[in-house]
């Protein structure tokens, strides 16, 4: 079976580590597709929120990393890919990735959303948190893979985002 991970990776944390990780446990081959999110605005280009998770996956060998924009269900198509991985940290998540697996289904009905609970340990990480806590010179290092904390600390300007 081949699979779909979806999302917008801004940054990788250990949190999403662990889901690709075990979704590569369970599939053939697992496409790690690394959304534009316009609306979300990312913090980093797709380029290099691309590059983060390709270092950082580079030990799975059946991991696939690229981009992509518009709707996950075309995309899915474009790759003849009917499945899709979610990854949950907490009941507030379910709910949110609940409507987006119904309206995936909706769109279209072949589309299976299978959802992978994070490690304990993992669940109270986001991105959003881990850009927080090194905005104010906090040490992401057991949050982020150590590549992305290298993409951090080259990619953000020093004075304004602390001291390292």
């Amino acid at each position: 079976m081949d699979a779909v991970y979806a999302g917008t990776f801004d940054p990788l944390t250990y949190g999403h580590l662990d889901v690709i990780e075990r979704g590569a446990r369970i599939c053939d081959r697992l496409v790690v597709a690394v959304s534009e999110s316009r609306n979300k605005c990312p913090t980093f280009p797709l380029g290099k929120r691309i590059g983060m998770v390709r270092e950082a996956t580079r030990h799975i060998s059946n991991v696939e990393v690229e981009g992509f924009s518009g709707l996950l269900v075309e995309y899915l198509r474009k790759k003849g890919i009917k499945v899709v991985i979610r990854g949950l940290r907490a009941l507030s998540d379910f709910e949110y990735e609940f409507q987006l697996a119904l309206m995936n289904k909706k769109l279209d009905p072949e589309v299976e959303t299978i959802f992978l609970v994070t490690r304990a340990d993992r669940s109270f990480v986001s991105s959003k948190i881990v850009k927080e806590i090194f905005s104010y010179g906090g040490s992401v290092s057991d949050l982020v893979p150590e590549v992305v904390v290298q993409y951090m600390k080259e990619y953000f300007n020093k004075d304004k985002w602390g001291v390292f």
